[in-house]
């Protein structure tokens, strides 16, 4: 989901940090409310998990460029669901950040932009499973309606602020609005694969219940709220 170089330039370059401080700012109110509730070396353990995924899905993971940005397998709902939202937010930060430095810096101008594109969509996602999932029942309990629900809300969210930028950078001429299109039929097809992988991943966990280190995982992924 990587907004191409020179779609934004000059003065509106500003509005992606404008809105990466912004949530920047959440990130750090969900990170207290983590630390209250498992302690800091669990945030800081599960935030280096997520960073570790977060890079591979990046580098490793197939990814192609269609229209206005790249598709990925960013798997922001597993994340949150295995790890917790201050932790996978954490994570995507550093993930996109380390690629940057060391494998993309042409992306570097654009991290504003790329890092409000992955945070705030799983905000949204937090603030679904908050409002869907019934507080007596753990994650690894999910229904695939439910799973389905929270990848869509991440993935649509990244078509949302990535057709945002386009415009902010190009206008709303054809050849913006057909590419935009075109990105955000490719993408939302990882609403078809990473419900799945959700539900798959929750079963192993679900499994593997009273064998897995407390620490390493969102509370919610065992326990009711």
């Amino acid at each position: 989901m990587h907004i191409e170089p020179g779609l934004v330039t000059g003065a509106k370059l500003a509005v992606g940090y404008a809105t990466a401080v912004t949530a920047g700012g959440y990130t750090l109110k969900l990170a207290a409310e983590t630390i209250r509730e498992k302690g800091l070396a669990s945030l800081a353990v599960r935030s280096l998990i997520a960073a570790a995924c977060v890079f591979t899905f990046f580098q490793i993971l197939p990814h192609y460029p269609v229209g206005v940005s790249e598709v990925h397998f960013i798997l922001g709902s597993t994340l949150f669901l295995i790890l917790g939202a201050a932790p996978a937010a954490f994570g995507l930060t550093a993930g996109l950040l380390v690629q940057g430095l060391f494998f993309a810096p042409f992306d570097l101008p654009q991290f504003g932009m790329n890092i409000t594109t992955l945070l705030v969509p799983l905000f949204a996602v937090k603030a679904l499973a908050d409002r869907i999932i019934p507080a007596h029942r753990p994650y690894v309990d999910l229904d695939y309606g439910q799973a389905l629900a929270l990848s869509t809300a991440y993935q649509g969210g990244v078509v949302a602020w990535v057709a945002f930028w386009a415009f902010l950078g190009q206008g709303f001429g054809a050849a913006s609005v057909t590419s935009v299109a075109t990105f955000g039929s490719a993408y939302m097809l990882v609403v078809l694969i990473e419900p799945l992988t959700d539900l798959a991943v929750l079963a192993a966990a679900k499994a593997a219940r009273g064998r897995m280190p407390a620490g390493l995982f969102t509370p919610r992924l065992h326990q009711a709220a």
